[in-house]
């Protein structure tokens, strides 16, 4: 897995310059590409405010405000150094159309802080994607991946991650492999083994290790385990249940999206 372009999703709220420079870190320690995207949806209005009839020239306005919103994030993007790379913008749902234009890319960076008519459901996105989805903690602190942890469970999502993330674990210093006990343990043992020889193969610096669950999820526990370790990343897979299921009993997915002080890579 080589990282030769990497495309960030950028907001029409606000100052697009701290996302970019988080961007252009990332980018520029693989050498690859930096392609910006930004979209912004017609707002969908139950109940017209009073004096307000929802026709055809008030969606005709609502686009053109967000093409000028869009005009004025182009101007910022050139204004940071972007006229060397490449920003796709659309009109439409902000979510979809990200999924969709991941093609261009090998990595995509998508900040939650996101607000107003342009906000990505991250969670969608890493299941539709089709590319492994950088999520930078809130306040943007730059990724120095120096120590990485990845959240091991013998899945598909996980073995997919381990993968997607190689660019990262082949650089950082210290890799732990940390797999919460289970009934299983002597599988899980055995499977935790396997990563880490595929990632000393591959030049990583890993090491394995099983933990008990201290806290109330294996998502927290996992939490946790990155925070002592000291790492600023934490790689897993994403929605090993269903939707559904993860939506009514949470999960290490929707753990990790809510944790918003460490850089996650999330791949499904």
């Amino acid at each position: 897995m080589i990282y030769n372009t990497i495309m960030v999703s950028l907001s029409l709220h606000e100052s697009v310059a701290r996302q970019l420079r988080f961007a252009r870190d990332v980018a520029s320690r693989f050498d690859a590409t930096l392609i910006g995207f930004a979209a912004g949806d017609i707002r969908i209005i139950t109940a017209a405010p009073p004096g307000v009839i929802m026709d055809d020239e008030f969606m005709r306005l609502e686009a053109i405000d967000i093409e000028r919103r869009l005009e004025v994030l182009r101007r910022e993007f050139e204004a940071e150094g972007g006229a060397v790379d490449l920003l796709r913008t659309s009109v439409g749902d902000p979510t979809k159309d990200l999924a969709t234009a991941a093609r261009l890319a090998d990595l995509v960076i998508a900040c939650i802080s996101q607000v107003g008519s342009e906000q990505v459901d991250i969670g969608e996105l890493i299941h539709s994607a089709g590319r492994p989805v950088l999520i930078p903690r809130a306040d943007l602190e730059p990724l120095a991946a120096h120590k990485v942890v990845v959240a091991w469970k013998d899945t598909r999502e996980a073995r997919r991650a381990v993968v997607d993330a190689m660019p990262f674990l082949v650089h950082a210093r210290e890799v732990l492999v940390a797999s919460v006990e289970d009934q299983g343990k002597h599988r899980g043992v055995e499977t935790l083994n396997d990563v880490v020889r595929h990632l000393i193969h591959h030049g990583a610096r890993a090491r394995g290790e099983v933990f008990s669950s201290d806290a109330p999820s294996d998502g927290e526990t996992l939490i946790n385990i990155t925070k002592q370790f000291g790492a600023d990343l934490i790689v897993s897979g994403a929605y090993g249940h269903s939707r559904l299921r993860e939506w009514l009993v949470g999960g290490v997915t929707q753990s990790l999206l809510g944790e918003t002080s460490i850089h996650r890579l999330m791949s499904s």
